[in-house]
């Protein structure tokens, strides 16, 4: 290092005593400047980058890092010293750990790594295979029946419903087959009045034709759907028609209503609800093909029906559908054939706006 040092002051001694006999002895002067500023190096030891004077060149003159620089888990820092900065800034500020000689030689840049020619694999060619749009199932595929369980809440629903209908059969009075006897509740809904004989045939009912509604807190009637949030101004809110008197039950069968219906989706499920308070398990059922939906529910104490028919937007696999009975409602499980998102529950029908 000090011979290479003492040539490089030679040939600089060399370069000095040329510009004088150049410039004449009169420019003296502005030679000893430039020899100033030429002996003014760059120093290339990491974390130093100062200017230096080859003459005041010392074993302590130059911090520096003699190590390399670390970068991990968003740290900085340097392999010879234990600071660490998340900060790229603080980083090149960190303060060199060993005193040493300046030196101006460039570090030798790392060499570019070269492939080798004759160890390229050549690509195997892509093959592009077209995609064929599968056919979707016909809506009128033979159907199965989706496996049904019944919840402990419908059970407990059930049981109570029993005894209700028990105790309203014991309270209906009849005298002689055929006749109703004094002291029957008209079987209209919403109407208080009994029967004190044929006087009371003549009378006019006051009643409720629909049927009671409890959602989200409120009570009402859909015939009139004066909404209240308490049960007891529910149950005394006079009739909105009139009519007969019934005395008498009717064995008219089941008889058909709608009911309210909900959908909801994941990934790989659509469920389809189906508002109904204590359905029959042994009467209610839905069958599934691929693409539609048959629904039957019977609740109401076998007095309502709601039957219902949907064409599905996309496919589900039936092997894997099921049914739940709940005490409110009938939720319908499909799962489907394939993952991803259903815009809409049923295919969207074209307007007659569109149609050819």
């Amino acid at each position: 290092m000090m011979t290479q040092m003492n040539l490089m002051r030679i040939l600089f001694q060399l370069v000095l005593f040329v510009r004088a006999l150049k410039l004449g002895k009169s420019d003296f002067s502005s030679i000893f400047r430039l020899k100033g500023k030429m002996e003014e190096l760059y120093c290339y030891n990491k974390g130093c980058g100062n200017k230096f004077k080859a003459s005041e060149n010392k074993e302590d003159s130059c911090r520096h890092h003699p190590g390399v620089p670390i970068f991990h888990d968003a740290l900085k820092g340097w392999s010879c010293c234990k600071k660490r900065s998340t900060d790229f800034t603080e980083f090149l500020n960190i303060p060199g750990c060993s005193l040493g000689l300046h030196s101006n030689v460039k570090p030798p840049e790392p060499e570019k790594l070269k492939a080798d020619v004759d160890e390229i694999v050549p690509s195997k060619p892509m093959i592009i295979r077209s995609v064929v749009a599968q056919e979707r199932p016909s809506e009128d595929a033979p159907m199965i029946r989706l496996p049904t369980i019944v919840t402990d809440s419908l059970k407990i629903a059930l049981e109570k419903q029993l005894k209700e209908m028990n105790i309203e059969e014991s309270g209906t009075k009849v005298a002689d087959e055929g006749k109703v006897a004094i002291g029957t509740s008209c079987k209209n809904k919403g109407c208080t009045s009994v029967y004190e004989g044929d006087q009371s045939n003549e009378d006019t009912c006051v009643y409720h034709p629909g049927v009671p509604v409890f959602h989200e807190g409120m009570k009402f009637w859909s015939c009139c759907e004066r909404k209240t949030s308490d049960f007891n101004s529910f149950l005394s809110q006079g009739g909105c028609a009139t009519g007969p008197h019934v005395f008498t039950a009717k064995d008219d069968g089941e008889k058909k209503v709608d009911c309210r219906l909900d959908w909801h989706q994941t990934g790989s499920h659509v469920t389809i609800s189906v508002f109904a308070k204590v359905v029959q398990p042994g009467k209610t059922w839905v069958e599934v093909n691929k693409v539609a939906a048959k629904i039957n529910i019977v609740f109401d104490g076998g007095k309502s029906q709601f039957q219902k028919e949907v064409v599905l937007r996309g496919v589900i696999d039936p092997g894997k559908s099921t049914v739940k009975l709940t005490g409110t409602k009938v939720e319908i499980n499909l799962k489907k054939m394939e993952p991803g998102n259903w815009s809409s529950l049923e295919p969207v029908k074209p307007s007659a706006q569109n149609a050819p």
